[in-house]
């Protein structure tokens, strides 16, 4: 970089040298320690200076223990898609109507920790059904650390709670699906465009002055995977570079899962897998609860979870996914 690097060669290294410098910082720090205690030590052979030796190597030696620690934590292997924005996408399972009002408070929830988290929050595409739930909705999520704390999101989660449907006061029991997908740069999937079939249809609306009754909608359709993306904002332009994004993002997912799945086999155990058939969590409105199953953890603050605070819920499962990394290397 000081040797005047330029264009994508300096983004590149300036990027690298972001990555490196906590973990520069994190060495040079236990080795400070290190240094320490080796002159604390040196100084119990004075007889001016041994009961001050002695007050210090306790704490210095609980403060190397703790450095040792987060050597171990800056040292372990770095997904390359953590600094990446995110595709969040958000779809009903079972539970018909209140499967998609569910799917509507799981969307609002990551909205609001991304506006905590400072990040920006775009919704790309959203159906909606009669009664104000989600039948989909795809959103983009760009910010610093985005991918490395929303990829724990991915499963399923299910609700038990009473339905503003259900008249007879009965607790129902439904889910939603969310899928993370690290967003994919052009260097990491090349399509062919022979490979894809691109239509433009009329836009459907909400009825009245929303409907939109030009042919903006475009459908691209991945032939060789079968793959189909669509997206319906007012600019047609607008709508091309939408859904070429979201088909790329999901073609180097894809690409990720097949490679994750040729290592071993204790990956799928692995909490951030991206196993999305996997039910991950319960909200209980009755019980105001909220368990997360990957690490058993439960928190009886599922007001404020809905609200937005996940940071307690993602630092735990952060810390479990390094505790098994760490035990895989034997550290």
């Amino acid at each position: 970089m000081a040797d005047g690097a330029a264009g994508a060669e300096i983004a590149t290294l300036g990027k690298e040298y972001a990555d490196l410098r906590p973990v520069v910082e994190t060495v040079t720090a236990y080795k400070n320690l290190i240094a320490q205690i080796a002159d604390a030590q040196a100084m119990l052979k004075d007889p001016e200076m041994r009961e001050l030796a002695e007050a210090e190597l306790p704490e210095l030696k609980a403060q190397l223990a703790a450095s040792e620690h987060e050597v171990q934590l800056a040292l372990l292997p770095k997904d390359s898609a953590d600094g990446r924005p995110a595709l969040l996408e958000i779809r009903p399972g079972t539970g018909g109507d209140e499967a998609s009002l569910f799917a509507g408070d799981l969307l609002r929830m990551y909205q609001r920790y991304a506006e905590g988290q400072g990040w920006k929050f775009e919704i790309l595409e959203e159906s909606q059904t009669e009664l104000g739930g989600i039948k989909e909705v795809v959103a983009r999520v760009a910010g610093e650390g985005v991918f490395a704390k929303l990829k724990y999101e991915s499963g399923v989660h299910r609700v038990q709670r009473v339905p503003e449907t259900e008249s007879g006061g009965r607790i129902h029991t439904s889910a939603a699906t969310v899928a993370v997908l690290p967003e994919a740069e052009d260097v990491d999937v090349q399509i062919n465009p022979g490979d894809l079939r691109i239509d433009t249809m009329r836009a459907s609306g909400s009825g009245g002055q929303h409907v939109n009754t030009t042919d903006s909608a475009v459908r691209i359709l991945h032939i060789p995977t079968g793959m189909i993306v669509v997206s319906a904002e007012k600019s047609q332009h607008r709508n091309r570079e939408i859904a070429m994004q979201v088909l790329k993002t999901r073609l180097f997912d894809l690409e990720r899962q097949r490679i994750d799945g040729e290592r071993s086999a204790d990956r799928k155990n692995q909490v951030g897998s991206g196993d999305r058939s996997e039910r991950i969590r319960t909200y209980n409105f009755p019980q105001g609860r909220m368990t997360d199953h990957r690490i058993n953890l439960t928190l009886y603050s599922l007001g404020q979870i809905m609200q937005g605070d996940l940071e307690e819920v993602i630092s735990a499962l952060q810390s479990d996914a390094q505790a098994t990394l760490l035990a895989e290397m034997g550290a």
